[in-house]
């Protein structure tokens, strides 16, 4: 059954699971039997190897441990661990007292929010874990539910990363774009200036920031979300009360009397400074070659510099926690209580997390992504829709695969293939399209880690923000495939953009329409 139409089967069967059933782990886990029993043709001890086999490659590959994987989970946990500690040390709530005398509104606060998001553009991973922590304590103050707060920060993790050169993203898309362009002899553009060039072709990324910052700037909500945000405006409670005891661990933590913005601001500053000078210098360390940022930046292991950063965090953080103990604010038998605390906080994303990589395995051992990227080479399509097909497919592989990266490792050499083979002057927009298209399918897929991550750096169950997401996940990437369309049939990156652009602009006046007679009430939440 691998590479054919019954591929399908074992991604699909879970995704619509979890929506049903709203249970992660079990859909997950049935996603997982599945794929072992089609790959070993219903054999049950086969399959129940194999199941073994992708579990314990999460943590051990080639006889070594899988570091990438090993250093983000323990990562996951000291992150949890690291915002236990400020929380009980009252850092969290001097921040938030401090940040609401200047961010006045809920529509401060979520702008906020997507500002942090673009600034923290080196990596995904560490963007949708500590944006989502720094913005808490604010958004939370302006009563906006946490699935906003998730849904904000997965929109300006991976669609930043994807057109930032100067990040594990850009460093990884160039690499492949250099090996598609040797492989074809395409000689016009160099891998860097293909990339740059893509920036404006790159539809989704333009239309999910513009779409996010309409709904936050209008305040607008429609589908699952406007539920989340209607009670979050009206009682104060940002999350959904069914799973608060699930994600919302912190609140229940001992607070020191004596607190100080300090006491968060230190904590993250240190992580994320440390975090960075890692990537750089675990760049600096790996590289053979010219020693240009883009190149650091691309040879650098993440997953070392999340260790390094998390570790150099931590020790900050706990002789900060010492002064509470000093002062009797706070006892020894709290440091026990933040540890354990801290864990328990991450454990929802840390656990759900291996089983998306597990299934991630499995699929990939079934050639789902390869079955769907052969649709798209053996078609014969018209190139006006071609952009647009190529958008809708990655789109489709990202979504079932729970991979954008994997999406492009299988279909920008297929895309140069395809423009190869037609027409070259095509090259940039197809490709394009495949990051637009894989972006899109990894932003709403509830078995993609950066959307599981979103989810736990914002303290958000996950079905919550997956199902909150999905709506306006659709509705920009609907913008963008009309962009894609008129750009099919105009051949113009430029009028393309500006529908994009148009769009927004009509999705922003048609909201204030819509919400005249509606108007939320923007003034700060009394203290």
């Amino acid at each position: 059954m691998e590479s054919t139409v019954w591929s399908l089967v074992p991604p699909i069967l879970a995704i619509i699971m979890v929506l049903l059933t709203k249970r992660v782990l079990l859909s997950l886990g049935v996603g997982i039997v599945a794929a072992a029993l089609f790959i070993d043709s219903f054999d049950v001890l086969g399959s129940i190897v194999l199941i073994w086999e992708a579990f314990k490659g999460v943590f051990v590959a080639e006889g070594a441990w899988n570091t990438w994987n090993v250093f983000l989970l323990l990562f996951v946990l000291m992150l949890g661990i690291l915002t236990a500690f400020v929380s009980m040390m009252g850092g969290t709530a001097a921040f938030a007292e401090w940040m609401i005398k200047r961010v006045k509104t809920r529509v401060g606060a979520q702008v906020m929010t997507m500002l942090l998001g673009i600034i923290v553009f080196v990596d995904d991973y560490f963007n949708s874990l500590t944006v989502g922590q720094v913005a808490k304590p604010v958004t939370d103050k302006h009563r906006v539910s946490r699935a906003k707060l998730a849904y904000i920060v997965d929109s300006t993790s991976a669609p930043i990363c994807v057109i930032a050169p100067v990040s594990s993203w850009g460093a990884y898309i160039i690499g492949i774009i250099g090996t598609v362009f040797t492989t074809h002899a395409i000689s016009e553009y160099s891998a860097f200036g293909a990339f740059i060039q893509i920036i404006p072709m790159n539809f989704y990324v333009w239309a999910a920031l513009g779409v996010a910052l309409v709904i936050a700037i209008r305040q607008v909500d429609f589908g699952p979300m406007k539920k989340h945000e209607q009670r979050a405006m009206s009682t104060g409670e940002v999350l959904n009360p069914e799973n608060k005891d699930k994600v919302d661990v912190a609140a229940k933590l001992p607070t020191s009397e004596s607190s100080r913005i300090s006491d968060l601001l230190i904590p993250i500053a240190v992580l994320f400074i440390s975090t960075i000078v890692s990537i750089y210098v675990n760049g600096l360390v790996a590289i053979e070659g010219e020693k240009t940022l883009i190149n650091i930046f691309g040879n650098a292991d993440v997953s070392v510099a999340l260790l390094y950063g998390g570790i150099i965090g931590l020790v900050i953080t706990f002789a900060l926690f010492s002064r509470h103990i000093i002062t009797g604010k706070l006892s020894g038998k709290h440091f026990i209580t933040g540890i354990i605390g801290g864990t328990k906080s991450m454990l929802p994303g840390f656990v759900i997390l291996i089983f998306a990589w597990t299934i991630v395995d499995l699929i990939g051992q079934l050639g789902t992504g390869t079955y769907l990227a052969g649709i798209v080479e053996a078609t014969n399509i018209s190139l006006t829709f071609l952009p647009f097909i190529i958008f809708v497919m990655a789109g489709f592989i990202a979504f079932s695969t729970g991979t954008s990266w994997g999406s492009f490792g299988i279909l920008l050499p297929i895309a140069g293939e395809i423009a190869a083979a037609t027409d070259v002057s095509l090259i940039l927009p197809i490709l394009a399209a495949v990051l637009s298209g894989a972006v899109f399918g990894d932003h709403c897929s509830p078995i993609s880690d950066t959307t599981i991550l979103s989810s736990t750096g914002s303290s958000c169950h996950h079905i919550d923000h997956v199902t909150t997401q999905i709506p306006y996940a659709l509705v920009a990437a609907m913008i963008a495939g009309l962009g894609y369309l008129i750009f099919g049939m105009t051949e113009s990156v430029w009028l393309g953009l500006a529908i994009v652009i148009v769009s927004i602009t009509a999705l922003f006046a048609f909201t204030r329409r819509k919400n005249a007679t509606d108007k939320i009430n923007e003034e700060p939440i009394a203290k």
